[in-house]
C-alpha cells in the first residue's frame, strides 16, 4: 500500500499551484526574513556599541568592544539558535508544527525589543543585557529553521516543492538587504539631524549626541515582521501529514485540506492506520539507522562544512571595503558616518552577490536538482577561495580592485546558488514524517556549530590581520569546501517524486526502502544493466 493511494496525500502531491502556496511561502519566509535580520543587522552596530561605550580618553582614537565582548555580542544568537532548533525541532514532532509555531514569532518580537531597550549602569551591564536578550532572540530564530521548512515541504506539491522550500530560505536574502538598508537609512537620518562633519579632525565630535539611540532603533525594528506575521501564522491548519500520520487523525486531516484545497477528499482511516503501523520506528533505532542514517550523516557533515565557510566570509571585509572605496579608517569619520558606510558596504555586497544567488537556486532547482546545484556550489566556493587565498596580497592592491570584489561576491553568489540553500531543502525532505522536524533541527544545529567554529576559531586566528594568517584560513575553507563536495554524495536526489516515496514510507514491509538514486547511484546502476 503506497501512501499515494491516500486521498489527502495524493491531493497534496498533485495539486496545482494555489494561492494557499503562495500564502505559506510568505507567512514562513516572514519568519526567515526576521531571522536573517535580526542575526546580521548587529553586525552594522558593534563598531558603534565599541565607540559609545568603550571610549579610552588616554588613546584619544575611537573607542571599539573588546574582542571577548564583541565575540558574545555577535556570537551569542549563535549559541541560541543552534538550542532553539534542538528544541523546537524535536517538540514540533512530539506537539504539533502549528502549535509551536507561533512561540518562535513571539519570542524573537519579545526579544528584539528587548535588545533594543538593553540598560545599565555600565559599559558591562549593558552589554551583559543586550546578550542575555539576544541568546533568547537567537533561541526563537532556531526554531524557525525545522519549522518553517517542515511546513513548506508538507504543504507543498512534489513537482513545485524544492523551489517553494527555497523560496522560503531566500527571504533570508531580503532580510540581510534590509538589515544594511534599515542601518543606513537610521545612521543617515541622525547624521543629518546632528549636522556635524562625517570626517572629523577633532574626536570631540567622533560620537554623536544622537546614536545611542540608532543601534536601538536598529534592533527594534527587527520586531515589526514578527509582529505583522503573527496572525495570519494562527489561521494556519496544522499539516495534513502531521495531522492523519502523527496524531492518526484522518478525518481532521482530509477536513483541513479539503478546505484549503477547495475539494472534497476522502478520510479513508483504515489506509492511514496501516500506513502508520508500518512507520513507526523512532530516530534512536537500529531500523533507522539502517533505513536513513546515511542520509543524516550526509545533512549534518555539508551543512556544518558549508556554515564554517559562509560565516567565515566576512574575513576579508576589512580589505574588501576600503579597497572598493566603501569603507574609511575609523580614526577619519564620525561614529554614525562609520555604521552608514558599514552599512552601506554590506547593503552593496548583499544586494549584487548573496541576494541573486539565493533566488537562481529558486529558479533552477527543479531543473538541475538539489544533488547537482549543492556540488557546484561547493566546487566553485572552493575555487574562488583557493584564488583569494593563494593571491590575497595581490588583490587587496586597489590596482586590482573590481578582481577581489568579482571573486568576493562570486563566493556569496554561489554559497547561495549552492549548499546555503540546498542544506536548508534537503533535510526537509529526505526523511520520514514522524521525525522530518527533529533530523532537520539535527541537520540545522550542526550548522550552527559550524557557524560558531566559523566565527570563533576561523576569524579569531585572522584577527590580527596578519597576510599570512588570513592566506591560510582561506586556504583552508577551500578544503573545507571541497570536504563538502565530497559528503554530498551521503544524500541523494529528491526532486519531481513525493515525501513517502523518498523517505521509504510507501514501504509497508521491513526491507530497506529504495529510495531516488543519488546520479552516481544512478551511473552504476545502468552500467550493470548494460
Amino acid at each position: 500500500m503506497a501512501s499515494n493511494n491516500i486521498a489527502v496525500l495524493s491531493a497534496l502531491d498533485n495539486a496545482r499551484t494555489q494561492w494557499y502556496h503562495i500564502t505559506t511561502i510568505v507567512i514562513a519566509g516572514m519568519g526567515f526574513f526576521t531571522d536573517a535580520y535580526d542575526l546580521f543587522c548587529i553586525s552594522t552596530v558593534t563598531k558603534l556599541l565599541g565607540r559609545l561605550y568603550y571610549y579610552d580618553s588616554s588613546t584619544g582614537k575611537p573607542g571599539k568592544l573588546p574582542h571577548p565582548i564583541n565575540n558574545l555580542v555577535i556570537g551569542v544568537a549563535l549559541v541560541g539558535t543552534l538550542s532553539g532548533q534542538l528544541v523546537f525541532g524535536y517538540l514540533g514532532d512530539k506537539l504539533g508544527r502549528k502549535k509551536v509555531y507561533g512561540i518562535t514569532l513571539i519570542l524573537m518580537a519579545l526579544c528584539a525589543i528587548c535588545s533594543g531597550l538593553s540598560f545599565g549602569s555600565s559599559p558591562k551591564a549593558v552589554m551583559g543585557t543586550l546578550c542575555f536578550f539576544r541568546f533568547w532572540l537567537g533561541f526563537g530564530i532556531g526554531g524557525d529553521y525545522p519549522l518553517s521548512a517542515t511546513i513548506m515541504s508538507e504543504y507543498a506539491n512534489k513537482k513545485t516543492r524544492g523551489a517553494f522550500i527555497a523560496a522560503v530560505f531566500a527571504m533570508q536574502g531580503v532580510g540581510i538587504i534590509f538589515a544594511g538598508l534599515v542601518s543606513m537609512i537610521m545612521s543617515r537620518i541622525f547624521l543629518g539631524y546632528y549636522g556635524g562633519p562625517p570626517f572629523i579632525t577633532n574626536h570631540d565630535l567622533s560620537t554623536e549626541p544622537e546614536a545611542d539611540y540608532v543601534w536601538r532603533i536598529v534592533l527594534m525594528i527587527g520586531s515589526l515582521p514578527a509582529i505583522l506575521t503573527f496572525y495570519w501564522r494562527m489561521k494556519m491548519p496544522e499539516t495534513a501529514r502531521y495531522t492523519a500520520i502523527i496524531e492518526g487523525n484522518a478525518k481532521q486531516a482530509a477536513s483541513d485540506m479539503g478546505r484549503v484545497l477547495e475539494i472534497e477528499i476522502q478520510a479513508e482511516p483504515d489506509k492511514v492506520a496501516q500506513f502508520n503501523a508500518s512507520n513507526e520506528y523512532p530516530l534512536l533505532s537500529l531500523e533507522f539507522v539502517r533505513r536513513h542514517g546515511k542520509h543524516l550523516i550526509g545533512t549534518t557533515t555539508t551543512w556544518f562544512l558549508l556554515d564554517i565557510a559562509f560565516y567565515s566570509q566576512n574575513l576579508t571585509q576589512k580589505d574588501i571595503f576600503p579597497t572598493m572605496g566603501l569603507t574609511h579608517t575609523a580614526e577619519n569619520v564620525s561614529a554614525l558616518r562609520e555604521m552608514f558606510e558599514t552599512s552601506r558596504a554590506m547593503f552593496v555586497i548583499a544586494l549584487l552577490g548573496t541576494f541573486p544567488g539565493y533566488w537562481f537556486t529558486v529558479a533552477f532547482i527543479e531543473k538541475i536538482g538539489r544533488f547537482y546545484i549543492q556540488l557546484m556550489g561547493f566546487f566553485m566556493m572552493s575555487v574562488f577561495m583557493l584564488i583569494i587565498g593563494v593571491r590575497y596580497d595581490y588583490l587587496k592592491n586597489k590596482d586590482h580592485k573590481w578582481t577581489f570584489a568579482a571573486l568576493y561576491g562570486l563566493t556569496f553568489f554561489f554559497a547561495n546558488f549552492g549548499p546555503n540553500s540546498t542544506t536548508f531543502v534537503l533535510p526537509a525532505e529526505l526523511f520520514p514524517t514522524r521525525i522530518r522536524s527533529t533530523c532537520h533541527a539535527l541537520s540545522a544545529a550542526s550548522g550552527k556549530a559550524g557557524a560558531m567554529v566559523g566565527a570563533f576559531g576561523i576569524q579569531n586566528y585572522t584577527q590580527d590581520g596578519n597576510i599570512s594568517n588570513i592566506k591560510k584560513a582561506m586556504t583552508l575553507l577551500a578544503v573545507t569546501n571541497m570536504m563538502g563536495f565530497f559528503f554530498t554524495f551521503l544524500v541523494t536526489e529528491t526532486k519531481g517524486r513525493s515525501l513517502e516515496e523518498i523517505s521509504g514510507e510507501d514501504e509497508n514491509d521491513r526491507t530497506t526502502p529504495k529510495p531516488p538514486f543519488s546520479p552516481s547511484e544512478k551511473w552504476e546502476e545502468n552500467s550493470r544493466n548494460h
